[in-house]
């Protein structure tokens, strides 16, 4: 294995692999092997075998929706317009259960052959398989994402997969955050060893250049708020779209007004499309990854079993608004009040993207797969999902429910404000998937979105881990540090600690300590990062902490936990 700091960054130009490739997708003899060019080519394929002379011809499509704009962190940055980048996709087959294999990729254009390093792959793990799984999240091109995976490969070594429930990047259709942002953190550089950070601290730079990890690491995710574009508008920035979707209902109705226009001929196709570009969508993510897919849900959200673990990746998430309740604030509470008699200007609340509500189609999937013989005979279960049910993080507020309209009227009519309330007695991850779960034995909900690491445990021996303090934190609601809520319906709302009842449980090696000397029950800092590894073969999920401001001293395991296993 080639560690990270030898390897030089991949810049681009048109003639060469815009990305090392990354595993995806394993089954018993076969492991899809995905990278990226700027160019279509005339050919693609991986080469593996001791000697690499085994071959797999790569299928070729071009992403649909990836663009650049004058935000966009690159040398020349353009106005609004699409970027020409080709995924390709090979699928290995013939493989040995349990046997690394080395393996290149090759792109072949103009006669001019690129190929990458080389690096090994595997099928999936057979049951009781000792394996490693890197639990990380939240990426987003933070400060510290790629010393966080440095240290994690110079710590653990080389893991078998990683399991990472959203927020991948911060703009899903800005290609540079996930091939070559100049800031030197974009996505899949910082999980190949391709990355150059520089990040400081007392005046001291260090270049972090990320993990050499995918390559040879099969990758899991989950759907965040990040992975969401909103609505598809020529005159708006990439922020822009991604920061207005709409309720798909909201769609539907506006759709109903000018179908005779946009459809005159009532094509099923035509309007499905509409709404989706007037609404949401997850395409960018859904096209770069090869993911396990259910009947219902397709690549949104799903299980598959690797070695031991039987992993559920579910559709748990939000659009994030801000808490603000200014007059000009168009939040999770509020309309602003410039756009009260415009409903093609107004956010919707902290509207739920796909439903885990009893009776929604997300839930019916899940009790399906809870009752399935592969989930039942799995010795561990890890629900993996973005939205957290137990945390100190801000984001947990409101709670997690369909916003309420609350609108009050001027004596003649007009609307003078226009609120939200999100009943906590209507949260429907505690309401209903979380006895859903516990009823089913999962031992580990894991999950992100508050940019920090804390767990808890349930009275039924559940464990509840959130490690997303890889690269900026927003900090813990403890003591005087209050969450930002609204004074209407206090009961729906909790300023300080879990609003769902579990109390935070103190690192048991080496927690950090605040001026008093007493341990906490998290890290949320933006000096230290984490990472956590659970280990098949003990069950144990160990979390490790490191400091940026110290560099050269190593991370430290400062907290540990066993996952009670299902006899085989």
């Amino acid at each position: 294995m080639t560690f990270a700091a030898e390897k030089q960054p991949i810049i681009s130009h048109g003639n060469s692999l815009l990305s090392d490739p990354f595993l995806q997708l394993p089954t018993k003899n076969t492991v899809n092997v995905v990278w990226f060019t700027e160019f279509r080519g005339d050919h693609h394929l991986v080469k593996y075998g001791q000697k690499l002379q085994l071959q797999a011809i790569a299928q070729t499509i071009k992403l649909s929706r990836v663009k650049e704009d004058q935000d966009s962190q690159l040398d020349n940055p353009p106005s609004k317009s699409p970027r020409d980048i080709w995924r390709h996709e090979a699928i290995v087959n013939n493989l040995k259960p349990d046997q690394r294999v080395p393996y290149q990729v090759e792109s072949i254009k103009d006669q001019q052959v690129i190929n990458s390093d080389v690096f090994t792959l595997r099928s999936l793990p057979t049951s009781k398989t000792p394996l490693k799984i890197l639990l990380t999240s939240d990426h987003q091109l933070m400060p510290m994402t790629t010393a966080n995976l440095e240290q994690m490969v110079k710590t653990v070594g080389q893991v078998d997969a990683v399991f990472l429930p959203g927020d991948l990047v911060n703009i899903p259709d800005r290609a540079s955050e996930w091939f070559d942002d100049l800031r030197g953190g974009a996505f899949f550089p910082s999980l190949q060893g391709r990355a150059n950070y520089k990040l400081e601290r007392n005046g001291v730079i260090t270049n972090y250049h990320g993990g050499e990890i995918i390559q040879h690491a099969p990758l899991f995710t989950a759907i965040g708020n990040h992975e969401v574009m909103g609505k598809v508008s020529p005159q708006s920035t990439l922020k822009q779209e991604f920061s207005q979707p709409y309720p798909r209902q909201v769609a539907k109705s506006f759709y109903q007004l000018i179908a005779p226009q946009v459809n005159p001929t009532n094509d099923v196709q035509i309007e499905t499309e509409w709404i989706k570009q007037n609404s949401f969508n997850t395409d960018t993510y859904e096209e770069i990854f090869s993911l396990p897919q259910s009947e219902t849900g397709g690549k949104r959200y799903y299980a598959t079993t690797f070695g031991d673990i039987r992993l559920i990746s579910l559709y748990v998430t939000s659009i994030w608004r801000s808490p603000s309740l200014e007059a000009d604030a168009q939040g999770r509470y509020k309309e602003s009040d410039r756009s009260l008699e415009n409903p093609e200007a107004w956010g919707y609340g902290q509207h739920i993207f796909e439903s885990i509500a009893q009776g929604s189609q997300q839930y019916a999937w899940l009790t399906q797969e809870l009752q399935s013989k592969a989930y039942q005979q799995a010795k561990y279960k890890i629900v993996m999902l973005h939205h957290p049910p137990h945390t100190l993080g801000g984001n947990i507020v409101p709670p997690y429910t369909d916003p309420q309209p609350k609108l009050y009227y001027t004596e003649d009519g007009q609307v003078k404000s226009h609120f939200y309330d999100y009943p906590i007695a209507n949260d429907y991850i505690i309401r209903d998937l979380i006895p859903l779960l516990e009823s089913a034995g999962v031992q580990l909900v894991y999950y992100g979105h508050s940019h920090l690491w804390n767990r808890f445990q349930s009275d039924s021996g559940m464990h509840f881990l959130e490690s997303s303090n890889v690269g900026n934190s927003y900090g813990a609601h403890l003591e005087d540090n209050k969450r930002e809520i609204p004074t209407y319906s206090p009961e729906n709302y909790t300023e300080i600690g879990d609003p769902n009842g579990l109390s935070p449980i103190v690192p048991n090696i080496a927690p950090l300590v605040n001026d008093s000397g007493e341990p906490l029950p998290y890290i949320a800092s933006n000096d230290i990062t984490v990472f956590s590894i659970f280990e098949t073969k003990t069950g144990t999920v160990n979390s490790y902490r490191y400091d940026t401001r110290t560099p050269d001293e190593p991370a430290i395991l400062f907290d540990q936990f066993k996952l009670k296993a299902k006899a085989n």
